[in-house]
């Protein structure tokens, strides 16, 4: 079982799908049991990181076919740590679909009995991406996801999901075939896709325009998947169209399936170019930082303004890249880490909202601190965390990130970095006011009168508080928990381990 761990992440959630769709005449029985599922999905993942964090990096190969011919599925320390938060979220989306509609709620699209599988096959495009080893495979997995998503963005039938999807989906067709054109390319120059072999092949091309023209063309075809700025205009477009636990989860994997791939692949494949690339990364962060925090500084609608900081963020992320130091990347995989369960939280938060008063505008909120006291102090946590307040796990994210920075002498951008930071706290305090502390406004119908919206279930607070323990945790135990970040940032800067334990290490 030990050899298969590598494939399991991606063997339950495809087991699940099939298993889901069978029973697609009894939805009652398919939203209990997916829940059930994820818990088995959480667990396979856990064991995964356990093994790979005594053991060290754990490979698989396909069909008995060795690396650089089979199919490789690589697990090191930062690939298991993605899946585990994966399963995560995963698990808290799921215990969040069990809630039962309110009458009056809008129709969404997890009524549907396709819902289900479309998910599942989702978290398996996902965690695929995570643990492959190969580069046409990672587009394989990528293909999979973003066609499960696409089907899952238009589910609901809405018009606003309509407009959203198509601008999700055009932009990240464009994605995917300048990927694939990459690919090709590489592969005609190098002759193998194998991420491992690539390391150790690429080195060799005389031809180093080539090179970096490849490496660009990655940058920007991983960028799109990542939102990076200028690339950024599918997100805010999309993702506050979806449900709000379907959002959460599209908030906190489907970017950082892009951001992985940009730590991977040009930690691995493309290490050498980053030399000459190194600025251009650091100005794309620094563009990202501050498009998306003005972005979300004049939204009014609170998935909105979430989605523009899901942008922000994401410049976080690409400025540890950009720093390119050991040290630059563990505080890239805690900023990880520490994003997905905040903004997936806060996503979270921003659907009980919703519920609560029957209304996406914080012009037309108010008063849920004093009806609500409870999603009043979860929603401080995740908020608290994202602006960096101490001692949550924002704060030592964001700390490690712009100290990193600081000290590779990069003074502009690890400003830009402390502004933009600013800024996230006058957003979070906007949604503070405007929708928990203010007054509800007189021409509204009053909270008790809203039955129709919805009530404050435990299947709709319980992920909440899970989530925002883990932020907590992840700042009260941050050292033990940064140790096993700087490991991974380590594998990552020199992955002459991951390389032996492909080429070499094989089973």
């Amino acid at each position: 079982m030990s050899g298969l761990l590598p494939m399991l992440p991606i063997l339950v959630p495809m087991a699940s799908a099939i298993l889901l769709l069978a029973l697609w005449r009894h939805p009652s029985i398919q939203r209990p049991l997916h829940a059930l599922l994820s818990a088995v999905l959480l667990g396979v993942s856990v064991l995964l990181f356990l093994d790979v964090e005594q053991n060290g990096i754990r490979t698989v190969v396909v069909g008995g076919w060795r690396a650089p011919f089979g199919i490789t599925f690589v697990a090191d320390l930062f690939s298991s740590i993605v899946v585990v938060i994966s399963g995560v979220l995963s698990l808290s989306v799921a215990v969040t679909f069990l809630r039962k509609p309110a009458a009056g709620e809008r129709a969404d699209s997890d009524r549907s009995p396709f819902f289900w599988p479309l998910l599942n096959t989702l978290l398996m495009g996902v965690n695929g991406a995570f643990l492959t080893g190969d580069l046409f495979n990672m587009y394989v997995w990528f293909e999979v996801l973003l066609i499960s998503s696409f089907v899952l963005t238009v589910l609901g039938g809405r018009r606003s999901q309509f407009e959203g999807s198509i601008k999700y989906v055009t932009l990240n067709l464009m994605s995917s075939i300048l990927f694939l054109v990459a690919l090709g390319i590489l592969y005609g120059t190098v002759g193998t896709l194998n991420m491992a072999d690539l390391a150790v092949q690429l080195p060799k091309v005389q031809n180093t325009a080539l090179v970096l023209a490849l490496a660009s063309l990655f940058f920007i075809a991983f960028g799109i998947k990542s939102a990076i700025f200028p690339l950024y205009f599918w997100l805010p477009a999309s993702y506050h169209t979806l449900s709000a636990p379907l959002g959460a989860l599209f908030a906190g994997l489907l970017t950082k399936v892009g951001v992985y791939a940009l730590f991977r692949v040009f930690t691995l494949v493309f290490a050498p170019a980053m030399t000459q690339l190194q600025g251009v990364v650091l100005v794309v962060a620094a563009f990202t930082m501050v498009v998306g925090v003005f972005g979300a500084v004049i939204q009014y609608e609170v998935r909105r303004i979430l989605s523009f900081h899901i942008i922000s963020q994401i410049g976080y992320f690409i400025f540890a890249l950009g720093i390119f130091t050991p040290i630059g990347l563990a505080a890239g995989v805690f900023y990880f880490v520490h994003h997905i369960i905040a903004k997936s939280n806060l996503f979270l938060v921003a659907g009980a909202m919703e519920r609560v008063t029957g209304s996406a505008d914080l012009r037309r909120m108010g008063g849920l601190y004093r009806e609500h006291p409870r999603l009043a102090i979860l929603f401080l946590i995740p908020a608290m965390a994202l602006a960096g307040f101490p001692p949550l796990s924002g704060f030592w994210a964001k700390f490690s990130v712009i100290y990193a920075g600081f000290g590779s002498k990069l003074w502009v951008v690890g400003g830009v970095a402390l502004f933009v930071g600013l800024l996230t706290i006058f957003s979070m305090m906007k949604i503070w006011s405007e929708g928990f502390w203010k007054n509800r406004p007189v021409e509204d119908t009053p909270f008790k009168d809203v039955e129709s919206t919805g009530r404050l279930d435990v299947w709709t607070l319980a992920p909440i508080a899970f989530l925002a323990a883990l932020s907590v945790l992840m700042g009260l135990f941050a050292g033990p928990v940064f140790d096993v970040m700087v490991r991974a940032g380590d594998q990552l800067m020199h992955p002459a381990a991951y390389i032996n334990a492909v080429l070499g290490g094989s089973r």
